[in-house]
C-alpha cells in the first residue's frame, strides 16, 4: 500500500479535568494507563503501526507535556512533537500541527486524531482511515463519524447526504451539515432517522484544503501561522527578517474547538459512517462502560485488584489500596495518594466544576 504522503496528527493537550483526581495538570489522561496497562496516548500511536511509519506520526501539545509524551512513545522523532505556546483549545492545535507537516510536505493528507478514544475494533478504524485518504486526496475535507448506540445528548452529530463512493465495507457520503449536542428529543429524532453519525473530531484532510480553509475562515490566524512558519524553515523571524514573537501570534488566536473555527462551515465536507467499537474516554462513566465487570457488574482498575465487597452493584472503583464496599450501587470511587473521590455514577460530570472549586479556592496543588 503506497501511502507515502499521509500523516497522523494526535491532539494531546487536553487537560483532562474530568478524569480527576486520577488526571492532573502534570500528569493527565493522555499519559496514564486507564483502560488497559499501555498509557491512552501509547495506545493511539500504536494502533497506527499498522498503516504509518513512526516518522509520520505528529503529537501537538502543550510545553508542560512534552517530556512526559516523549517518555510514553520515545520511537517517534523529537521533531514530530509540536509545542504548543500555550493551550488554547483544538482549533489553534489542528492549525498548528497541519502547517507544520505541510511545511515538511506540502503534499501531505493529514489525519487529525485525538489521544484519549478507545478503539476497540482497530482494524475496522484502519480501513476507515485508507478510505478517508482516497477521499482527502479527490478533494474532500473528510471526517470519521461514529454509528450512534444510543441518542446522546453529549455528542454532537453530522447529517449525512448523497453517497460519494463505496470502499467496501464503507460508503464515503457527502455531509449535509454539522449539529451541535442537542435535546433529547432532537437526538431522538437524529437516531430515528439512521441518517445522522456522532461527531468524533476525527478529520481528514489534505494541508493544502485545510490551510486553504483557515485562510477563509480565520485569517487572522493564518497570518499568524504564516509569520510563525516562515518559508525557509526557521521559526524565529518574519517576511522582513524581524523577530517574531511567537506567543504574541499565539494569544491572538481564538480559544476555539476546530468544530467551530473550520468544520462546521467547511466546503466539500465528506462523512464516512463507521462501527469501530469508539469511546470518548473523558469521564469516570466513559470509563465504566470501556473496562470489564465482574458478575455484579463492577469495574476495577488497580494494580493488585483488592476490592473486598458485600452487594456492591454497577461500581467504578480506581485504587491501588485495598477497598471495602457493602451495600452501595452505581458510585465512582478514585483512591489516590492525596484525594479520595466518592461520587454517583449520574454525577462523574461535575467533577470538572471541583476542579474549577479548587482553583478558586488557591488550592491548585490539587488540579
Amino acid at each position: 500500500m503506497v501511502m507515502e504522503h499521509f500523516y497522523a496528527l494526535i491532539m494531546a493537550g487536553g487537560g483532562g479535568t474530568r478524569l480527576w483526581p486520577l488526571s492532573r495538570k502534570d500528569r493527565p489522561k493522555q499519559v496514564l494507563p486507564l483502560t488497559e496497562e499501555r498509557t491512552m496516548i501509547q495506545i493511539t500511536v500504536e494502533r497506527l503501526y499498522d498503516l504509518l511509519p513512526p516518522e509520520r506520526i505528529f503529537i501537538v501539545a502543550g510545553p508542560g507535556l512534552a517530556a512526559a509524551l516523549r517518555e510514553n512513545v520515545p520511537e517517534l522523532p523529537d521533531a514530530n512533537f509540536i509545542i504548543e505556546p500555550e493551550p488554547r483549545n483544538s482549533g489553534p492545535a489542528a492549525g498548528l500541527g497541519t502547517f507544520a507537516i505541510a511545511q515538511r510536505d506540502p503534499h501531505a493528507v493529514i489525519a487529525v486524531l485525538s489521544a484519549d478514544h478507545h478503539i476497540a475494533r482497530e482494524d475496522r478504524f484502519i480501513e476507515s482511515l485508507i478510505a478517508a485518504e482516497t477521499a482527502a486526496l479527490e478533494g474532500y475535507i473528510v471526517t470519521l463519524g461514529i454509528t450512534p448506540t444510543y441518542a446522546s445528548t453529549g455528542f454532537g452529530y453530522i447529517k449525512r447526504a448523497e453517497v460519494l463512493a463505496h470502499h467496501e465495507p464503507l460508503t464515503v457520503y457527502r455531509s449535509a451539515g454539522f449539529h451541535e449536542k442537542p435535546d433529547a428529543v432532537t437526538a431522538a429524532a437524529f437516531i430515528q432517522s439512521g441518517l445522522y453519525s456522532w461527531n468524533a473530531g476525527m478529520f481528514i484532510w489534505k494541508a493544502s484544503i485545510a490551510i486553504a480553509e483557515f485562510e477563509r475562515q480565520q485569517p487572522v490566524m493564518t497570518q499568524g501561522l504564516q509569520r510563525i512558519f516562515r518559508p525557509d524553515g526557521h521559526h524565529d523571524g518574519n517576511h522582513n527578517g524581524g523577530p517574531v514573537d511567537v506567543m504574541a501570534e499565539w494569544e491572538q488566536f481564538p480559544k476555539q474547538s476546530i468544530d467551530y473555527l473550520i468544520m462546521e462551515n467547511a466546503a466539500n465536507v465528506a462523512v464516512i459512517p463507521v462501527d469501530m467499537g469508539w469511546t470518548d474516554v473523558g469521564t469516570w462513566g466513559a470509563l465504566f462502560e470501556v473496562l470489564s465487570k465482574t458478575d455484579d457488574g463492577n469495574a476495577v482498575r488497580s494494580t493488585n485488584n483488592t476490592h473486598i465487597q458485600i452487594d456492591t452493584h454497577h461500581t467504578l472503583l480506581v485504587s491501588d489500596r485495598m477497598v471495602v464496599t457493602i451495600g452501595v450501587d452505581d458510585l465512582v470511587i478514585v483512591d489516590t495518594d492525596d484525594v479520595l473521590l466518592v461520587c454517583h455514577r449520574d454525577r462523574a460530570q461535575d467533577v470538572r466544576a471541583i476542579v474549577q472549586q479548587l482553583r478558586e479556592q488557591g488550592k491548585s496543588d490539587y488540579c
